[in-house]
């Protein structure tokens, strides 16, 4: 097993203070358990509420260093060597005497190799002991291991129940694509919940264990789960991004193994209103996979080195989700200061850098823009995205898709409209702003009483001016920059 050959390289590689970070206590005192006679060390465990006990038959735990001193004195002074867990130990290394108890326990390793082990769900490190201390980390089940839970508990159903489990087996594939990247305890209850909920593994469960997923990162507003992703029948126009994305599906997903590296991410330069959004959404809909929207906003906070820590950690929630797609809406938001920020933006663009140049997982990353002069150059740079494309003003066909895709939305009939003509009337509107024509135009008809006409889609945009025009300048040199150094979409 992984687990088990790296925690013996690490026990063997002398380090006096092993970090274990996981919620799954049972199966780090197991793999304790048995690399004690792979070892030949006995292990100890110890909690505040039962004291020291050997991890061996017969022996019980010792009341009397129940107390964190206590206990630390204890492995201090014992003349031969083991191994000491320490369950939840994380509140006791405030204690300024404890954490140089534990300093004393690591610098004397040389002379008495006990090794402390420290488990909890979470681990901050004070810095006196960083640098005596080894981070040990519990492998996700891969897909064979998911295979032998969905195997047992598709066992155990039929053995309770007279019918057997219905199972759809393209809904069985994604099943076991979403349960990727979970600890082997949520992985069992979520595929329990599937499973147990009615006999059927189906494409209903899909969800619901993509957000259960999601829901166990906790990530405290940075990282949004979206629910509702898009269709590009939804969409009007961009023929060549949906072209150049449906090239791409197989390999993403998996589906077909090819010599060439799977796609990695787009970005989205355009003009504002023109559907990259939307784009971003149907990209996840059309995939089949989730939807992580990372909000800029919520990422950056005034103490240091936190808005970095907000970050890691939200690549780190999507690489745990994989396969999905990664939006970051505005990118230029996030990583372009003001030159006040203490180099913040800096370490942003930085850590994001990193993470798009070495990430093995299979998050598709689509980040929009609207202010090009804005972006950094290193994020520009060839390799940064497999493609960049550029979102313009919709053109007379476009408009048009545009316009029915709305009504037909709203239930109206399509056949009582002339698009040929709204669409050589609104020349320069974007497709926001096209289905806030329809919008005005629905309340018009409420407010007289009278059906909805070409005539009434008409007085609506007579009366609304176009980002295009107000911005003119801006948006024609966004226009003209993009013409030769972006793909139209």
């Amino acid at each position: 097993m992984p687990d088990m050959k790296e925690l013996n390289l690490i026990l063997r590689a002398g380090n006096p203070i092993i970090l274990v970070e996981s919620d799954e206590e049972a199966r780090v005192l197991d793999l304790f358990d048995r690399a004690q006679s792979e070892m030949g060390l006995p292990v100890f465990k110890w909690s505040v509420t039962q004291g020291l006990c050997r991890m061996a038959p017969g022996f019980a735990p010792q009341k009397f260093n129940a107390q964190p001193s206590e206990v630390l004195r204890h492995i201090r002074s014992v003349t031969k060597p083991g191994i000491f867990l320490l369950l939840d130990f994380h509140p006791f290394l405030e204690d300024p005497i404890l954490v140089r108890t534990l300093r004393e326990i690591a610098l004397h390793f040389d002379k008495m190799p006990n090794r402390v082990v420290l488990l909890s769900p979470r681990l901050e490190v004070p810095a006196e002991l960083r640098s005596l201390t080894a981070r040990f980390s519990l492998k996700a089940p891969n897909k064979d291991v998911i295979q032998d839970v969905l195997d047992e508990l598709v066992m155990e159903w039929n053995t309770l129940n007279s019918d057997p489990v219905e199972i759809d087996q393209k809904a069985l594939d994604l099943l076991k694509r979403s349960l990727q990247g979970l600890t082997l305890t949520d992985a069992k209850r979520l595929a329990r919940t599937a499973i147990f909920d009615d006999g059927v593994i189906s494409e209903s469960d899909i969800h619901a264990v993509q957000k259960a997923k999601y829901d166990l990162l906790d990530r405290m507003g940075v990282l949004h789960y979206e629910f509702e992703t898009a269709r590009f029948a939804e969409v009007g126009g961009l023929p060549n991004l949906k072209a150049w994305l449906e090239l791409r599906r197989k390999v993403f997903l998996g589906e077909q193994a090819l010599a060439v590296d799977p796609p990695k991410g787009i970005l989205l330069l355009g003009v504002q209103g023109c559907g990259k959004s939307l784009a971003a959404k149907a990209v996840a809909g059309v995939w089949g996979v989730p939807l992580l929207r990372l909000d800029c906003g919520s990422l950056y906070n005034k103490y240091y080195g936190e808005t970095e820590r907000n970050l890691r950690e939200s690549l780190s929630s999507a690489d745990t989700m994989a396969p999905c797609v990664l939006w970051v809406d505005e990118i230029e938001k996030g990583i372009s200061g003001d030159g006040d920020d203490g180099g913040v933006s800096k370490r942003v663009l930085g850590t994001l850098l990193t993470w798009m140049a070495e990430r093995k997982s299979s998050v598709f990353l689509v980040a929009t823009a609207n202010d090009i002069a804005a972006l950094p150059p290193e994020l520009m740079r060839k390799g940064r995205f497999d493609e960049i494309f550029f979102v313009d003003l919709p053109d007379m066909e476009t408009r048009a898709e545009i316009l029915s895709i709305h009504l037909q939305k709203r239930n109206l009939d399509l056949t009582q409209f002339d698009f040929l003509m709204l669409a050589q009337l609104s020349e320069g509107f974007s497709g926001a702003e096209l289905e806030q024509v329809v919008v005005g135009a629905m309340y018009a008809s409420m407010g007289s009483g009278q059906p909805l006409t070409t005539m009434t889609l008409f007085d609506q945009m007579q009366k609304t001016r176009p980002l295009s025009l107000i911005m003119a300048e801006k948006i024609g040199a966004l226009r003209e920059w993009a013409s030769t150094r972006t793909v139209p979409a």
